[in-house]
């Protein structure tokens, strides 16, 4: 049965995925998994072209954050995109609620206080 039954499957997901894959029930499943890969978070130097691209296509060509503000936002997410998302636009809401222009570290570190509860 197995040589005329040829089937691929790819499986994608979060990091869970992995941890799930670990337990004793799928254990038959993580076994046939032939090959693995993992991405990994940005460098420093990426999340500060990634938030200034992302600023750019939204129309904005002069800095809105400041360098400790993506630096503190590059290091509680590890430089995971959708991380740095999250605290860059939460970020953005404390620095209009706060009635400032640019996002400083104060802002950056707001976000971070409350995504992490």
């Amino acid at each position: 049965m197995d040589t005329g039954s040829h089937f691929a499957l790819l499986l994608i997901g979060q990091p869970t995925l992995r941890r799930r894959l670990k337990l004793a029930v799928l254990a038959a499943l993580d076994q046939r998994i032939s090959t693995r890969f993992t991405i990994t978070g940005m460098a420093p130097v990426d999340t500060v072209a990634y938030v200034r691209h992302h600023l750019k296509l939204a129309g904005r060509s002069d800095p809105l954050f400041s360098d400790d503000a993506i630096t503190a936002i590059h290091q509680t997410s590890r430089g995971y995109p959708r991380a740095v998302n999250n605290l860059a636009v939460a970020s953005l809401i404390a620095t209009y609620a706060a009635d400032k222009a640019i996002v400083d570290l104060s802002a950056a570190q707001s976000a971070i206080t409350e995504n992490a509860e």
